[in-house]
């Protein structure tokens, strides 16, 4: 079971439930070589069809030696209902050194502990979920990514004082202070935009910029 060379191509993901099932068949679809752990009999044979599978106890420094962790440099920690399950899968792919450690967290104070540990990145998919519905369900807002310090990427509807001008014409982030980035029209390529860009009914907007300026210019009329 133990690999024989690093692969950037490689990812180890721990723990099969929602969370990481979902990042193991992306990650499959993607064209990386999955490797899944999965302390849980009836989850490993589940999965066993679309990717690598083994069945066995993260928890364990010497289990994951045993199956070659220390060869990839990149690991999921898809455990997070069990926060001492979590800290101490996290703190053996850090004793093993693994350059890049994803770990999902269920409470800011699970992050922290995460972190302080080694973990390089660490994720809230509830709060982030719900974060992006909450945007979504309050504007025109289609999908919503929040990046750092508040700034923000959203695909969004026209407001309607847009439709029938140009980006140029609009100077939206003199007047707004958001960034058009690009303009989907139904049945045409999806366009970066320009000063000559046409904004139509229906069109689909890329628009970024600080959070609370992104939320008041979706709610335009």
């Amino acid at each position: 079971m133990a690999r024989t060379s690093n692969n950037t191509d490689s990812v180890l993901v721990i723990g099969l439930g929602r969370f990481g099932s979902a990042i193991a068949v992306t990650l499959d679809k993607l064209g990386k070589d999955v490797l899944a752990v999965e302390s849980d009999s009836a989850l490993a044979q589940k999965w066993s069809h679309r990717f690598r599978v083994v069945e066995a106890d993260a928890r364990s420094a010497e289990a994951l030696i045993q199956l070659g962790a220390r060869d990839f440099t990149t690991a999921v920690v898809g455990v997070g209902s069990k926060l001492e399950s979590s800290v101490l899968i996290a703190a053996n792919l850090v004793d093993l050194e693994i350059g890049e450690i994803w770990a999902k967290a269920t409470s800011r104070e699970h992050g922290t502990i995460l972190r302080r540990i080694g973990a390089n990145h660490v994720v809230y998919p509830e709060f982030d979920a719900g974060q992006r519905v909450a945007h979504m369900v309050s504007g025109k807002m289609l999908d919503y990514i929040e990046m750092e310090d508040g700034f923000a990427i959203v695909k969004m509807l026209p407001p309607k004082d847009t439709i029938g001008f140009t980006v140029g014409q609009l100077d939206l982030r003199r007047r707004y202070g958001v960034t058009l980035i690009g303009v989907k029209s139904p049945g045409q390529p999806f366009e970066y935009t320009s000063d000559e860009t046409l904004i139509s009914q229906g069109d689909t907007l890329i628009v970024s910029g600080e959070s609370e300026l992104l939320e008041a210019f979706s709610k335009r009329v």
